[in-house]
């Protein structure tokens, strides 16, 4: 029984999120595109870990963990930043470049935000199962934090996805469908691993992160409305 109650708690942030996305979309995306977007974020997830541990071992943990700020911010953004969002990426271009529905702006952000969220829910049943003893408090904390984090970070990169795709099409744009969500994660992860070399500067990066992700969903808000608007707009008529 407590199996499936963490199994429910593990999953329930992302599927929350997900649907709140989904409400979002005036036109629905067909429910086929939608779970195979989710089922790419999944399967992503295991070539994402053997690439990890192996930039982990070589690089970073021959003789354990990082000691310094500059090899926890090295390990926040080459072991997890960039791996898991360009797996992330490649995953929304497999899932978009033959896909006919993919036809206005805000569909970058939902197909983007069904592959993190399908990413984050096994990332997050992981962390629950290896934390057995005391999964309330890792459940709490990573509802509040990484899941939503993993959200923010696709709006990032379907926002700029779509905005490639149907608006600009300059190496700009094109750079940051990956470089920003890269900086928003990496900059998350590297300072909640200040805590690994003084634990003092941890607390205090904590609750800076606390504020950054705060912002950045304040930022993620402001980009999925701004693809509304415009769908809104060219939608009536206005424009050809």
């Amino acid at each position: 029984m407590e199996f499936v109650i963490i199994l429910i708690v593990a999953l329930l942030p992302a599927a929350l999120l997900w649907w709140y996305i989904w409400k979002k979309d005036q036109k629905k995306e067909p429910a086929k595109w939608l779970v195979k977007a989710t089922y790419y974020g999944v399967l992503i997830c295991f070539p994402v870990a053997l690439v990890e541990t192996v930039i982990g071992n070589v690089l970073f943990y021959p003789d354990g963990h990082p000691t310094t700020l500059l090899g926890t911010t090295a390990c926040a953004f080459f072991e997890a930043a960039i791996p898991e969002e360009s797996f992330k990426l490649l995953a929304l271009w497999l899932v978009l470049r033959k896909n006919p529905y993919f036809d206005e702006h805000f569909d970058g952000i939902v197909y983007a935000v069904c592959i993190g969220l399908g990413f984050a829910a096994i990332e997050n049943v992981g962390y629950l199962f290896d934390n057995i003893e005391n999964w309330m408090s890792v459940a709490f904390l990573r509802s509040l934090m990484a899941v939503p984090g993993h959200y923010a970070f696709a709006i990032l990169m379907g926002y700029y996805y779509s905005k490639y795709h149907f608006v600009d099409h300059n190496r700009k744009t094109a750079a940051l469908i990956i470089v920003a969500p890269v900086l928003a994660h990496g900059l998350y992860d590297a300072l909640l691993m200040t805590g690994m070399v003084n634990p003092v500067l941890g607390g205090i990066c904590f609750f800076v992160t606390v504020g950054i992700v705060c912002k950045l969903h304040v930022y993620a808000r402001n980009k999925v409305l701004s693809m509304i608007d415009k769908d809104n707009y060219f939608g009536s008529g206005l424009d050809s």
